[in-house]
């Protein structure tokens, strides 16, 4: 196949690419330890703990920045006050609706008995703890609602598929990722139209009737580091988060180029994005609920990272892809998220080709109304790592105007081994 495929593109060719540094503001926590300590410090929040109280501590599965230690701190602030913390794996329906999946990606994040200093307990029972006004049933993990008291910690962002008053952040840790599969198929059931309203409606359900003592939030700077922690009492968290997210957005890492033809992303994966491929930063987005960044006309995904466990939600977002990517599918712990949250459309596959230069050549060859000789491509590691990038040579005009962004090396050509794949 690879044969015939290479004769129809025989003509084209990958431009030459240039290494560049994109710069923005790098303000950030230089000792989180002791932030985190310092925002529990609060008499609010300390007088919520009582000796012996069993505490659930949320775990989600992003690659939240230095969530690991975020969760040992919480953990030993809880035992300074006598309680008795443990951790639970809240991500609604990831690592294949299974307690042994999702305590997995947590573990391969560094979020370990040994490391946090308490337990984890893993399941995916869930009890009721109360109905919204619409009628509608409102679940959470079983070990939280049994606790004296829980804690949900999470990163605020802008969402993939909505925009609201809140998106990802605390309140929807707490509707979709305290809720396991079964909450999280409830509040997707109508789509994401309207979960703008549905993840503070099932929240304040929650916040009412189970035993939310605080929520530990973190901001990220452009650079996937922790820019600024909030601990926010019960009460706090839906007056506070609102004002949270516009300040994240203003930090968001965006690819400095609108019009792009070709756009390469070396990996995806759900510890990257809920997308697995951000759409904040690509511009194509798996709902119509959700807008901005870049036009691009071809999306290229090469692989998938280790940490997302085959899951490869979000590829339905590309062109093309490889072989490669395709083999690591794992369809157990991929489809559990696209019955869940009802966008199936986004594990659709791609065009999979042999090898990342067929893939390339192939996203140039099928852009329409541009100069194939000189396609305008940027490349990245991941929707996460938008610092350097690699561009083509008929974007270094533009670049050069910028004085956000650095020339870090002269275009040279992409470094291909024998089988046709980068390195």
């Amino acid at each position: 196949m690879s044969d015939n495929i290479s004769k129809l593109l025989v003509d084209i060719k990958v431009p030459k690419m240039a290494k560049i540094r994109q710069k923005f503001n790098p303000k950030k926590i230089e000792d989180v330890a002791a932030e985190v300590s310092k925002q529990l410090d609060r008499t609010e929040i300390r007088s919520a703990v009582k000796p012996g109280d069993s505490i659930a501590i949320t775990c989600g599965s992003r690659g939240v920045a230095n969530i690991p230690l975020v969760l040992r701190e919480i953990a030993n602030f809880l035992k300074s006050l006598g309680g008795k913390p443990f951790i639970i794996p809240a991500m609604g329906s990831h690592g294949g609706s299974t307690a042994e999946g999702q305590r997995e990606i947590i573990e391969s994040y560094g979020v370990t008995e040994d490391y946090v200093g308490c337990p984890i307990r893993s399941t995916m029972e869930v009890s009721l703890v109360g109905h919204t006004e619409t009628g509608e049933p409102v679940y959470i993990d079983k070990y939280a609602c049994e606790a004296d008291g829980i804690v949900v910690v999470n990163r605020i962002k802008a969402h993939t598929s909505f925009r609201g008053k809140y998106e990802s952040g605390l309140m929807k840790m707490i509707t979709i990722g305290l809720g396991k599969q079964v909450g999280a198929d409830t509040c997707h059931a109508d789509g994401f139209k309207y979960m703008s309203e549905k993840v503070p409606m099932y929240a304040n359900v929650i916040r009412k009737n189970a035993k939310i003592i605080f929520g530990v939030a973190s901001i990220e700077n452009a650079y996937d580091q922790t820019y600024k922690i909030a601990a926010l009492t019960n009460e706090e968290i839906p007056e506070k988060e609102p004002e949270l997210l516009l300040e994240s957005k203003t930090l968001m890492p965006r690819i400095k180029f609108d019009e792009i033809d070709v756009l390469i992303i070396d990996e995806m994966g759900k510890e990257i994005s809920g997308a697995g491929i951000d759409p904040n930063i690509t511009g194509r987005y798996d709902t119509p609920y959700a807008s901005g960044g870049p036009t691009v006309q071809r999306i290229i995904v090469l692989d998938l990272t280790h940490k997302t466990h085959g899951n490869a939600c979000g590829i339905g977002l590309a062109d093309f892809t490889t072989r490669r990517l395709f083999d690591k599918m794992d369809f157990a712990n991929t489809y559990p998220n696209i019955i869940t949250n009802t966008l199936p459309h986004t594990v659709k596959i791609p065009a999979v080709m042999e090898n990342d230069d067929l893939a390339i050549k192939s996203a140039i060859k099928t852009c329409n109304f541009i100069d194939k000789k000189n396609p305008r491509i940027v490349r990245m590691k991941n929707t996460l790592c938008v610092e350097e990038l690699y561009i083509s040579e008929v974007l270094l005009e533009e670049a050069r105007k910028d004085k956000t962004i650095e020339i870090l090396e002269e275009p040279k050509h992409l470094n291909f081994d024998e089988n046709g794949n980068l390195f």
